[in-house]
């Protein structure tokens, strides 16, 4: 097995496991038999600091379109909505999280998926992940900058 590719944002890293494949929209998916669990990337937690709240608006098994609004997450950066990574169908959540949700913060990798999905979609592999995050890079910079000037 390969080693984590690391992407450097300023003066931290975002892990990003060789294990999984990604989304444009920061979300990993990991193969978990016929399904994937998906969950936050340490570049999208990175960006939300802690979280500390989550809700889903829709129930286990419903079909979603791609970018579809399935929930909403609060952290103390900002309250955010939470959207599907690919069509597919959301299979059930991980219900360890509707009550502690501090797993996204300390074991994001692991304990703190948000759900299992099923999708026929190709997801983005690490390399092709990790080269969204330098074509974005500049652009997220100066929208967090401008919301730092904002505070």
């Amino acid at each position: 097995m390969s080693s984590d590719l690391v992407f450097a944002m300023g003066k931290y890293e975002a892990r990003v496991p060789s294990d999984r494949l990604y989304s444009k929209n920061h979300l990993w998916l990991k193969p978990v038999g016929d399904l994937f669990h998906v969950g936050f990337t340490a570049y999208s937690v990175r960006l939300l600091k802690d979280v500390y709240f989550l809700d889903w608006s829709i129930d286990p098994g419903t079909h979603v379109r791609h970018k579809q609004e399935i929930g909403e997450i609060e952290s103390s950066k900002a309250v955010s909505a939470l959207f599907a990574p690919f069509e597919g169908r959301v299979i059930e959540f991980n219900p360890d999280l509707l009550s502690d949700p501090s797993a996204i913060n300390t074991d994001g990798y692991g304990k703190g998926w948000l759900y299992s999905f099923e999708t026929s979609e190709t997801p983005l592999t690490p390399e092709e992940y990790v080269r969204h995050l330098e074509s974005t890079w500049e652009q997220t910079q100066r929208v967090l900058k401008g919301q730092a000037n904002e505070s």
